[in-house]
């Protein structure tokens, strides 16, 4: 007769998969569809996971799930493991010098989407033809929200304010920049204050992305008004709304491109700090052959300078 002990081992991946896959969903019923399993198996999975611990994972609310502190940490344990041993194909095919076919999963910002990652993408493309790549295009909350549920492998963005459980590590620096019609009064100008552009109508991103909240900062720390005329999401949106005269922006020069002829740019290096933009990461999390082989293309010897660190560089949420 098999020992109890020796049974719950051999199938401990199994449970651990199930658990997983159920934070991550929030749901057992979608963890089953995900894992091709009954709802009944993966609830006896995580139950006797729960048995064998001591302790209860989930708290649940009907058919929603959350994570208890016990759970969090499991989780954050598990999680790695998991995903190594689900990729462990896809691993040694890599180590062998084969990769040839897998899945990316990036999430990313539109302005990260449009004016960093189309030659990265193009030159990854070429080298893997076998590997699709999926460009997720969110910002803020969500984005985050797809690296905790595991969503995305990584994020490429901006960031201010790191959760606890993201480390940002920048890779690319950008100037801040006033941008105005040609003919603008503020374009004949040597140099530029913050007075000078109060009294003018600014054209920002939405109010809860983090463009506008540093340049609130700004007005605030100089005691000075601003006036929004409009309010636009997308870079080339408020490049083409400034072009037309109706209103000026603060932007980063990640955005300017030699086509923007119609434009003047003018730099506010004295106020406003530089953007940096970077690779954003779970703790803990489990990168694929397909992920890594994408940053060392972005950033030749990312792992060798970071797989030593301990700490964020920088404090991020994703803009």
């Amino acid at each position: 007769m098999t020992n109890p002990a020796v049974y719950y081992k051999r199938n401990r991946l199994k449970q651990l998969r199930a658990f997983c896959y159920a934070a991550q969903a929030g749901s057992i019923s979608k963890a089953a569809e995900q894992l091709f399993l009954s709802q009944p198996s993966v609830s006896l999975q995580i139950q006797a996971l729960e048995r064998e611990l001591e302790t209860p994972l989930f708290e649940r609310r009907g058919p929603q799930i959350r994570l208890t502190p016990e759970g969090e940490i499991l989780f954050e344990l598990a999680q790695p493991m998991v995903r190594g041993i689900d990729g462990l194909a896809d691993t040694f095919a890599a180590h062998c010098g084969n990769l040839q076919t897998g899945e990316l999963n990036i999430a990313a910002g539109e302005s990260t989407i449009l004016y960093i990652l189309p030659d990265p993408v193009r030159r990854f493309a070429e080298a893997h033809p076998g590997v699709q790549v999926k460009l997720h295009n969110v910002t803020g909350r969500d984005g985050l929200s797809m690296l905790r549920a595991d969503e995305a492998d990584f994020a490429i963005g901006s960031m201010l304010d790191v959760p606890k459980y993201i480390d940002y590590h920048p890779i690319f620096d950008f100037q801040p920049l006033l941008i105005t019609p040609l003919g603008h009064p503020l374009a004949q100008k040597e140099s530029v204050t913050l007075a000078d552009i109060s009294p003018h109508g600014l054209i920002l991103p939405p109010r809860h992305l983090t463009t506008w909240r540093l340049v609130d900062l700004i007005f605030q720390q100089h005691k000075l008004n601003y006036r929004v005329a409009l309010e636009a999401g997308g870079w080339e949106v408020i490049k083409k709304y400034v072009e037309l005269g109706l209103g000026i922006s603060i932007v980063t020069s990640i955005c300017i491109t030699p086509a923007d002829t119609n434009i003047v740019r003018i730099p506010l290096d004295r106020y406003f700090p530089h953007r940096s933009y970077g690779v954003v990461l779970r703790r803990g999390k489990f990168l694929s052959p397909q992920a890594k082989r994408f940053i060392e293309m972005i950033s030749p010897g990312f792992f060798g300078i970071h797989d030593a660190e301990t700490e964020p560089t920088t404090d991020a949420a994703l803009a």
